[in-house]
């Protein structure tokens, strides 16, 4: 099953590096398409946007085609969206590019997840999961930065133009390596809505938005909390930033495979973990060294709770394990969203970057508190 896992890891490589590299071209894209750079942020905002509640609507629409045309037709769905944004003649039309793209991916790492965990020996789900997202996060650490580079020297079309080529190469490989008798959705829709409403399903989603809300809480702002507070130079930013994003590869593998040996107490490590980590970054922000150590290891915790909690969703939603799997991933980008507004109200409010890791910390704690009661409701419920 390699090969197939393969395939999905280099389509997650190819939507994390469009997800991402827009933020370091806004610059460019501003001045070439005679807009502010505030305006041109709602390229972000609007991938988020088109991923919380636009892709949940498109697994819908796709829910019966078998796995393969479903996966592939994603991807076609996402190369169009690139050769939209390189094509685009105007701000309005690169907008409207974007949020085609977004559509794509959530839907993808939704039934994405699914599909690599039914690849795989049932101990190996959330570790199949892990390589899926392993794209992702290597779209961090080499996507994102080398896309940037290329941008800021041939132009940001140029950009899209190589991420759309890598989205051709993805969409060729999962329609050779992917197995052709992976079903759709057999239920109706009824049935697989009235699965989601169950707290068994809603739980795991809102831990994993909390996830989001307290890493994004911090990571938003992570630039200038590092150069003003820990005084580091503006370049030596993006090397921290780059083991920040090794951090993230190597906690989503390990959290992987702590997953598949016990799945709920890896979450709850991995949450109280993630809590001490922050409020010790709350004083190490102060300092260079200590600062660069903490980011490194605070990144592997908060993404080692990722395909585990989505195997969570999927486990909990039997009856409707793409549609959950796919709305885990608009929980995650909701909380995105509600993480970078946090982070700037405490910035607005007079208390500075050095105290954002305490509201990061604040969140993970209440991410904690929810995944306990949960299970304790859980074992309640099976005794």
């Amino acid at each position: 099953m390699s090969l197939p896992l393969f395939a999905l890891a280099i389509a997650s490589f190819a939507i994390g590096t469009t997800e991402f590299v827009i933020m370091g071209l806004l610059p460019d894209v501003a001045q070439d398409l005679h807009v502010s750079v505030p305006q041109a942020g709602y390229l972000v905002s609007g991938y988020a946007l088109g991923v919380a509640l636009g892709s949940p609507l498109v697994a819908i629409l796709i829910a019966r085609l078998p796995r393969k045309s479903a996966l592939t037709g994603l991807m076609g769905l996402f190369i169009l969206g690139n050769l939209g944004c390189a094509l685009a003649p105007d701000y309005r039309m690169l907008l409207l590019a974007r949020v085609v793209t977004s559509l794509a991916h959530g839907a993808f790492f939704g039934i994405g997840s699914v599909v690599a965990a039914g690849l795989v020996p049932r101990e190996h789900r959330t570790r199949a999961v892990a390589f899926l997202l392993a794209g992702l996060t290597l779209a961090n650490v080499l996507g994102v930065p080398l896309g940037t580079a290329l941008g800021q020297v041939a132009g940001w079309r140029t950009t899209f133009w190589v991420v759309t080529g890598i989205g051709v190469v993805a969409a060729g490989a999962i329609a050779l390596a992917l197995p052709s008798g992976l079903r759709g959705s057999s239920g109706g829709l009824g049935r697989e809505f009235g699965a989601l409403l169950h707290w068994r399903v809603l739980s795991p989603m809102l831990i994993s938005m909390l996830a989001s809300v307290s890493l994004f809480s911090v990571f938003t702002y992570i630039a200038p909390l590092l150069q003003d507070v820990a005084g580091i130079a503006p370049r030596a930013v993006t090397w921290v930033l780059l083991l920040f994003g090794v951090g993230l590869t190597v906690g989503n593998l390990i959290g992987g495979r702590m997953a598949d040996w016990r799945l709920i107490p890896s979450v709850t490590g991995s949450y109280a973990a993630l809590v001490l980590v922050l409020a010790v970054f709350a004083y190490t922000c102060h300092f260079p060294v200590p600062a660069i150590v903490t980011v490194s290891v605070w990144g592997a915790l908060a993404f080692a709770l990722v395909s585990p909690l989505q195997i969570w969703v999927v486990d909990a939603a039997r009856d409707a394990p793409n549609l959950a799997s796919t709305l885990n991933q608009s929980a995650f980008n909701f909380g995105n969203s509600i993480g970078a507004w946090a982070g700037g109200s405490v910035i607005a409010g007079g208390l500075g970057y050095a105290e954002l890791p305490w509201l990061g910390a604040s969140v993970a704690a209440a991410g904690l508190g929810l995944t306990v009661i949960t299970t304790m409701q859980g074992q309640r419920i099976a005794a």
